[in-house]
């Protein structure tokens, strides 16, 4: 092989890896467990493999990334679509040079601002959710139903699972009794939204679902105001992992590029968790004060209402028990999610350093929901938190 065609075989092997990057950030929400696995070990593979056996070996590369994460019926409409959603904001006035349009990827703020996460449509707190046309309750409120009973008795077949997915949005197939039935959103937010147990003996008449799935909070992140202003205990952040691991991985690699968390500890604090709540000593002071008297935004955290739970010790390998305090670093910052139950956060991968920060973020524009408009104005629902089940609190599934 000529000097010139190892260097086609390597350009064309890189290419298909950005493209593999690309698909593992995007669709974080949509990857199954086993296909995340299987995307990292595939970059892995790829990275280490030799000049001289790049052109041999792409096309058990390329294999290997379609049969990981088969690309979804009407792809490209649905990323031209996602596209143009995006442009059209930005030119309502914005300048992308000031605003960068963000997606939540996961449910680590909520109850503040929320990724992929159902509502229960009969204690939804939206009073016109349902009550428009289908394709109006998409454009306003990013929901599509979710709505399943029991038709025969049975067992769930827990290998029945399927991805079906549509022009817009995916969704799973799954068997119960011998009768499909099938629902918004990828295997692992089925599973949790509507109970699905292996063993279980279902009813006919039982109610799998009766709500809707929303696509998550879209906002803008302005990025000037971190230069002009000091940062404050309470910001709501953007910033990338670049340089950040957790239990030895690159979090860019495990999680994404582009992380959303609430500023909680600053230069020169030093932070402690003690009985879930979160200790501060600032720089130059003699005690450890809760956080929520040092900071007013911190107050609805600490209420135990709408799905705050306060900041969860016993996680992570930073402040993980009432003896271990942590001195944030010169130039760093102390970053945790408001859902500490399921955050992956500075407990995990340490402070942020200020090169990373990306911006504050500003205005959630889409969907329209009680979180419309300036982030974090809203406050937490009158109820009662809660215990967590399946990965969430069931109190979230009303907003």
């Amino acid at each position: 092989m000529t000097f010139w065609q190892k260097h086609c075989a390597r350009k064309k092997l890189t290419k298909l890896r950005t493209e593999i990057r690309l698909c593992r950030h995007n669709d974080d929400d949509l990857l199954g467990a086993e296909a995340k696995r299987e995307l990292d070990a595939l970059l892995g593979d790829m990275k280490a493999v030799p000049a001289a056996e790049c052109g041999r070996r792409y096309d058990e590369f390329a294999s290997r990334f379609r049969k990981a994460a088969p690309p979804y019926r009407h792809q490209a409409i649905r990323g031209l679509l996602d596209l143009l959603l995006v442009v059209g904001a930005v030119a309502f006035g914005i300048r992308a040079l000031f605003l960068q349009p963000f997606r939540i990827p996961t449910s680590s703020m909520q109850p503040t601002l929320y990724g992929i996460h159902y509502i229960d449509g009969g204690r939804s707190k939206n009073p016109l959710l349902g009550k428009l046309p289908g394709p109006l309750d998409w454009l306003l409120f990013s929901t599509r139903r979710a709505e399943a009973t029991i038709k025969t008795p049975g067992e769930l077949d827990v290998n029945s699972f399927r991805a079906a997915g549509s022009m817009l949005a995916d969704s799973t197939s799954f068997t119960i009794g011998g009768t499909k039935y099938k629902l918004p959103g990828d295997e692992r937010k089925v599973i949790e939204y509507a109970d699905l147990e292996a063993g279980r003996s279902y009813r006919p008449g039982e109610k799998l679902a009766d709500g809707y799935l929303s696509m998550g909070d879209h906002l803008f992140v302005e990025r000037w105001s971190i230069y002009l202003t000091p940062l404050r205990r309470g910001d709501v952040m953007v910033f990338t992992t670049e340089g950040l691991e957790a239990d030895g991985r690159k979090l860019a690699d495990l999680s994404g590029f582009f992380y959303i968390k609430r500023l909680v500890g600053l230069p020169g604090d030093t932070l402690k968790i003690v009985g879930n709540v979160l200790m501060i000593k600032p720089a130059g002071e003699e005690k450890f004060r809760p956080v929520y008297e040092i900071e007013p935004a911190f107050e609805k955290l600490y209420s135990g209402k709408g799905g705050y739970q306060g900041h969860l010790g016993g996680m992570g390998s930073l402040i993980a028990s009432p003896q271990q305090e942590y001195v944030v670093p010169k130039d760093h910052y102390f970053m945790m999610g408001d859902n500490s139950q399921f955050s992956l956060d500075s407990r995990f991968f340490g402070a942020v350093p200020r090169r990373n920060l990306v911006g504050r973020a500003w205005v959630a524009f889409w969907p329209f929901s009680r979180r419309w408009g300036l982030v974090d104005r809203a406050g937490a629902l009158d109820v009662p938190t809660g215990r967590a089940e399946k990965g969430t609190f069931p109190v979230m599934y009303r907003q």
